[in-house]
């Protein structure tokens, strides 16, 4: 049976959103542009919804964010994001990987990343001393300058304390906040107070130093080579970042995360859920529910591609990693290389809560 028109239903009576043409004669900040872009289809709508998310996040006395971070922002300029998003207290927790913080660290050091000529082949830049990523280079002397500057803090550690990503990340701040004025992730955190926790310590430059620092202690010691990987002259623990990272969530109403990426450090972050739960069921331990309340993600990964860095908010849901959208829990996803998205994002939001302070 054909349709009658007048049984056809009209947007405005049904309440629905309606759609507006983006004027960029009326836009005058990033604010207004991602209010307007919130207006239209696609990824500009999804970065619009994003603002609006990020500022209820940021505006929500009780919520606590956490920040995680992967693939290579802080050799890709983005570094200094995070700073700004810690300086101005957004983020309260930082999770992020260590090949992440080991090239921030170099470029608070003062050293620089450059462009990769296309025209020099892999084979020429191994040769050279170049470390390619992407479209980048890093140095191999930057980070043999890193790793002479991290022996000297290693040097005054505590032998007898069990140490963790956190802590290592926060003496790392110290050395850089008592350095120099350079901003930097590590130094904005240490100030800040916030944790940096590098859940695959040792896939990264970071860990790979400190490993090579215990080795060069256990040859200095005598030990043959073969003793000397085994070596652990300097105690860590991974598991006092988890039971660490696990009381922040259970000191907080509410919990928030902005992620850039994926990876490690968005599972790390988000299965706080589950291991609180998992404590409450198997030990029948008294502990609150604890689920994200709010989510923004950056990444260009879609989530047919069935891989972690393109699991959805929603999908979250039903690991009890997040508040279900029909009980109050809100997100956004942006499908985005975060190079581009960020910086708009954070420009935009920060401008909208400057215009109107929190109350």
């Amino acid at each position: 049976m054909r349709r009658k028109h007048e049984d056809f239903h009209d947007g405005a009576k049904d309440g629905l959103t309606p759609l507006e043409p983006l004027d960029i004669t009326r836009v005058q900040d990033f604010d207004e542009l991602l209010a307007a872009m919130g207006k239209t289809a696609f990824g500009g709508r999804n970065l619009g919804e994003a603002a609006e998310v990020l500022t209820q996040m940021v505006r929500d006395p009780e919520c606590t964010i956490v920040g995680t971070f992967s693939g290579a922002m802080s050799v890709a300029k983005m570094g200094l994001l995070i700073c700004e998003m810690i300086d101005r207290g957004w983020l309260k927790v930082v999770i992020t990987t260590g090949a992440l913080i080991a090239h921030g660290f170099i470029e608070t050091l003062g050293r620089a990343h450059y462009k990769y000529p296309e025209q020099v082949s892999d084979r020429q830049l191994f040769q050279q001393g170049y470390n390619r990523i992407y479209d980048t280079l890093e140095m191999e002397a930057n980070l043999d300058y890193a790793e002479d500057v991290f022996r000297e803090v290693l040097e005054g550690l505590d032998r007898d304390q069990v140490w963790s990503s956190a802590s290592l990340c926060r003496e790392l701040g110290r050395y850089l906040a008592e350095a120099s004025d350079s901003p930097g992730i590590l130094r904005s955190a240490y100030l800040k107070g916030v944790p940096v926790f590098i859940p695959a310590f040792t896939d990264s430059e970071l860990g790979l130093d400190l490993a090579g620092y215990m080795v060069r202690r256990a040859l200095a010691e005598g030990k043959d080579i073969g003793e000397a990987l085994g070596s652990v002259s300097l105690k860590f623990n991974p598991f006092l970042d988890l039971g660490a990272y696990a009381q922040k969530a259970l000191e907080t109403p509410k919990l928030g995360i902005f992620t850039v990426g994926g990876g490690v450090p968005r599972n790390w972050a988000q299965q706080v859920a589950p291991y609180l739960e998992l404590l409450h069921s198997r030990l029948n331990l008294d502990l609150p529910e604890v689920r994200f309340h709010y989510g923004v993600r950056l990444c260009p990964e879609p989530a047919h591609w069935g891989g972690l860095s393109g699991c959805t908010f929603k999908e979250g849901v039903s690991w009890g990693k997040f508040v279900s959208p029909e009980d109050g829990g809100r997100y956004a996803e942006v499908l985005c290389d975060a190079t581009i998205a960020w910086p708009l994002l954070l420009k935009g939001v920060s401008q909208r809560l400057d215009k109107a302070p929190t109350a």
